[in-house]
C-alpha cells in the first residue's frame, strides 16, 4: 500500500443546519452522500455538533456501531434504553456500543450556553453483542503535552475505555505553542484538529475542522503554534478487509 497524506480542509465537510443544530460532517452522513467519501480505514462517522441550548437529539436507534463522543464545551446529557445515563463534558470521554440495539437520545444539559461535541463512529468486531455504555474521566495532565490513548481495542494500549474493535484506537493530546507530537505510524490515521492552529511537518499549516487522512503512515511530526487539541484514529484494517 503505498503512503499518502491527504488534506481535508473545514470549509470542504458537508453542513447540516436546523433551528437547533450545526452538525459539519467529514463523511458521508444522512442526507449528504458522495460514494468517494464513506470512510477512512475504519472511520465511518466524524461529526463535530453544536446543539442550542435545551435542544437535542430525541430518542432513536443504533445497532452495531460503536460510537463515541467527545465534548469540547458545554455538557450533553446521555440516556439510553439499557438504564445508562448521564452528562459528558470536556474531558469525559463516552463509548456507547449499539450491539444487537439500543435506544438513545442526547440532549444540551445547559438551559443557556451550547454545546459542541466530536462524535465518532466505528464497526465493532463482532455484529449482534449486547449493548453496552463506558465513559471515564481523562486526567488533564495525561493530555496536555502527550498523544493518550482514550479509547482503543487494540492489545498493548492502556486506555481509559475499551473499544469492540481490536484494530482500531482514538488518541488525544492537548498542546502548548511549540510543543509537538509525533503520530503514530499505521496504515491509516485520521487526524482532526478539534481547535487551534498546528503545523503537520512537511505539509505545512492545520487550522481548527481540517483533517488528514494518511495511508502506510511511518510516524509524522506535528507542532502547535498557538493552544491547540487533536483527535487522532490509529487503524491497522479497513473495512472489507
Amino acid at each position: 500500500m503505498p503512503a499518502t497524506t491527504e488534506i481535508r480542509r473545514a470549509a470542504d465537510r458537508f453542513v447540516t443546519k436546523t433551528s437547533w443544530l450545526t452538525s459539519r460532517h467529514s463523511f458521508s452522513f444522512a442526507d449528504h452522500y458522495d460514494p468517494a467519501n464513506t470512510h477512512h480505514g475504519l472511520l465511518l462517522v466524524n461529526n463535530d455538533d453544536i446543539v442550542a441550548p435545551a435542544a437535542g437529539f430525541d430518542t432513536h436507534p443504533h445497532r452495531d456501531m460503536e460510537i463515541v463522543t467527545w465534548v469540547l464545551h458545554g455538557a450533553l446529557a446521555h440516556r439510553d434504553s439499557t438504564g445508562n445515563h448521564g452528562v459528558i463534558y470536556p474531558g469525559l470521554a463516552q463509548r456507547m456500543s449499539a450491539g444487537s440495539g439500543i435506544l438513545h437520545s442526547e440532549k444540551n444539559d445547559s438551559p443557556t450556553a451550547p454545546v459542541r461535541f466530536i462524535q465518532m463512529w466505528v464497526l465493532p468486531d463482532e455484529t449482534g453483542i449486547a449493548p453496552g455504555y463506558q465513559q471515564h474521566e481523562i486526567d488533564d495532565e495525561a493530555l496536555t503535552g502527550s498523544l493518550t490513548p482514550i479509547v482503543s481495542g487494540m492489545s498493548g494500549h492502556d486506555a481509559a475505555i475499551t473499544l469492540h474493535n481490536r484494530n482500531a484506537a482514538l488518541h488525544a493530546a492537548r498542546l502548548g505553542p511549540s510543543h509537538g507530537v509525533d503520530l503514530p505510524p499505521a496504515p491509516y490515521l485520521h487526524l482532526y484538529v478539534t481547535r487551534g492552529q498546528i503545523v503537520l511537518e512537511g505539509i505545512g499549516d492545520l487550522y481548527e475542522g481540517d483533517a488528514v487522512r494518511f495511508t502506510a503512515s511511518d510516524g509524522h511530526r506535528i507542532t502547535a503554534t498557538e493552544p491547540a487539541e487533536i483527535l487522532v484514529w490509529e487503524m491497522h484494517a479497513r473495512l472489507g478487509g
